[in-house]
């Protein structure tokens, strides 16, 4: 099979989130990519505001907010936007429960609840040290995206009393807040369409369980060695962990690069 196009993860797939870079083998291999003439896309849970270091590599396709938004350049490709007073209601109730609670625009900002479990789960998924700030006019913008940082058995409490929205938990500490169904696989259905590729001409790197749909629509799925063992078990193949050059070894078995 030809591929055309590869989609990445970018927390724990392109990007170590124990010290937040890229190595260097990552930086070269997604430059022989580029120069081979494979459109790169990086689809990641992160704010578009966060992906400079991306945009730096050349990148200029990116999935966001794990799937609620996808732009090309200054193109947009796809968006999923939550309505206010949804966001205005499940803010009241975060706050009342002292459950912390991210939005996604294409900035990251969160309620301002701090606690130990949410740092790790911010640290573990977006490479972040520290909390985002405080958005004042939070409400009064474009939200693809809610995260709630929570247990299991409090998302359950949010479940019952949302019934209309959809919980959708993709780590230990962490579940996205929905009206409708949002993936990445979904936004990257939007981006095939958009420069024509078919899936069979795709493949995806990926390294938690909120890529296991983008592995399974791409022609080939590959999981990284650091990766969640429900995601390897649907693979195509598992390469060794980001930071002993994955990307660089799957894409020469490849023979991509």
């Amino acid at each position: 099979m030809s591929y055309k196009i590869v989609f990445f993860d970018v927390d724990g797939t392109l990007i170590d989130y124990k010290n937040g870079r890229i190595s260097a083998t990552t930086i070269s291999a997604i430059q022989q990519l580029q120069a081979n003439g494979i459109e790169v896309v990086a689809a990641t849970g992160r704010p578009l505001s966060m992906c400079k270091e991306l945009q730096q590599l050349g990148i200029h396709t990116f999935i966001t907010a794990n799937g609620a938004h996808a732009k090309n350049g200054d193109s947009l490709i796809y968006e999923s936007v939550l309505e206010k007073d949804i966001v205005a209601a499940i803010q009241a109730y975060a706050n009342q429960k002292g459950h912390a609670l991210s939005f996604f625009t294409e900035s990251l900002s969160m309620n301002g609840i701090q606690n130990e479990s949410t740092l790790l789960a911010l640290q573990q998924t977006l490479s972040l040290r520290d909390y985002p700030g405080v958005d004042p006019f939070i409400t009064e913008k474009d939200i693809y995206l809610m995260c709630l940082y929570a247990n299991q058995e409090s998302i359950e409490e949010y479940k019952a009393a949302f019934p209309h929205l959809l919980f959708q938990q993709w780590h230990p500490y962490i579940a996205n807040v929905l009206q409708r169904e949002v993936s990445k696989a979904i936004a990257a259905k939007a981006v095939l369409n958009y420069f024509g590729f078919k899936p069979a001409e795709a493949v995806a790197f990926g390294d938690g369980e909120n890529d296991m749909e983008l592995l399974g629509l791409a022609g080939f799925g590959v999981a990284m060695g650091n990766g969640s063992d429900k995601l390897k078990l649907i693979a195509d193949f598992v390469t060794t962990d980001c930071d002993k050059d994955g990307i660089e070894f799957a894409l020469k078995d490849l023979q991509l690069i």
